[in-house]
């Protein structure tokens, strides 16, 4: 009783931040973040799915378009699309025609309206390419790259331009750019991607994120942007907000946390450990977004291949519902790797457990 009563205070402290949220002038922008607000505020959560319009277990990228991006294997199970999509931009920052799971440019781009057009929500990532290496995103075999990025102006404004082309490109019929949750430098907490707490300093992270919201905002005029920071779980407080750039550039508080299990590991240990994370995690992060006045999100989750049938409901629906979430994403569900999946699709061993987990009352659907 004593949890329930604190998660209504929590609630109602949100309530109080509304007013404050979308002051950016954006009116699309700013329905949107009224929108997150008002969904922390209220309890309603809505589910998100990474890749969900383009492409599912066993269907690819040519299905999607020819269902004019109006499948998801979400929608298959219980008929609703997800309220959130997640997509990611890796690879339009060298102009690659296809991004770095091998979708196009423009079949993301169409994704990205039709489910904004539906009501929905979207949200991108960047798993961008090193550029001291030329390698991927884990390509963490030098601790100079973000140096050499922030160093190297030519490439930075060549890089950060493709990236405001696409953004721009995203359009609603009225020919306005679409508001979407921007979610770049993630992870940082972490030390397996180039710009990781292990390969650059607090001020070349902070100086990072900096400029990369003035060229995007204030130089291209790209206030459709919704910025979301989000470290990843195995941090305290403190370490969460040791490379926060400041509340001037973020909108969203976030985290990506998922489930891991070792071969010796009990499926009841797995689940408890990851529990654990979660709540210690969002514990914190929901007296942060009460302080700093912004709302907050499970940014990443999931658990491979979802081996326990009743994880929706008895594994994550538990801690979500005690914390005044905007939205929670799962991951993919690759159509070329058959182990690879986050989310329910028809036949998986959870079908049943998510449509229990849909009919419930604050998890949102399109």
């Amino acid at each position: 009783m004593d949890r329930i009563l604190k998660t209504l205070m929590i609630f109602t402290s949100m309530m109080t931040i509304l007013p404050s949220c979308g002051v950016d002038g954006n009116e699309d922008r700013d329905a949107l973040m009224d929108r997150l607000c008002a969904a922390a505020g209220s309890g309603e959560i809505m589910y998100g799915h990474e890749d969900a319009l383009l492409y599912g277990h066993g269907w690819g990228p040519d299905e999607a378009d020819r269902a004019g991006y109006d499948r998801s294997d979400v929608k298959d199970v219980c008929g609703s699309h997800p309220a959130v999509l997640g997509l990611d931009l890796g690879g339009v920052e060298v102009a690659d025609v296809d991004n770095l799971d091998g979708l196009r440019f423009d079949a993301i781009r169409k994704a990205a309206v039709a489910h904004y057009g539906r009501g929905g929500v979207v949200t991108f990532s960047w798993h961008l390419r090193n550029p001291l290496t030329g390698g991927d995103s884990w390509d963490v075999s030098s601790d100079r790259a973000v140096a050499y990025f922030l160093e190297n102006e030519d490439i930075f404004r060549s890089w950060m331009s493709k990236v405001a082309d696409f953004l721009l490109s995203l359009k609603d019929g009225s020919g306005n750019p679409i508001p979407v949750i921007f979610r770049p430098w993630h992870e940082h907490t972490g030390s397996w991607f180039w710009w990781g707490r292990e390969l650059c300093s607090v001020d070349e992270y902070k100086e990072l994120w900096g400029r990369t919201y003035a060229y995007l905002v204030e130089e291209r005029g790209l206030t459709n942007l919704i910025w979301a920071y989000s470290p990843n779980t195995g941090v305290d407080e403190q370490g969460y907000m040791e490379r926060y750039p400041g509340d001037g550039y973020v909108d969203i508080l976030g985290f990506d946390c998922y489930q891991f299990r070792s071969e010796d590991e009990s499926m009841e240990s797995s689940n408890a450990r990851y529990a654990a994370q979660l709540r210690d995690a969002l514990g914190y992060i929901t007296e942060l977004g009460r302080e700093h006045g912004k709302p907050v999100a499970l940014t990443e989750t999931g658990f491979e291949g979802i081996p326990y049938s009743k994880w929706w409901t008895e594994v994550l629906y538990p801690v979500i519902n005690d914390y005044p979430l905007s939205y929670v994403l799962t991951w993919r569900n690759a159509w070329d790797k058959p182990g690879h999946f986050y989310g329910p699709f028809p036949g998986a061993v959870c079908e049943d457990d998510f449509k229990e987990f849909y009919s419930k009352k604050n998890i949102m659907f399109l």
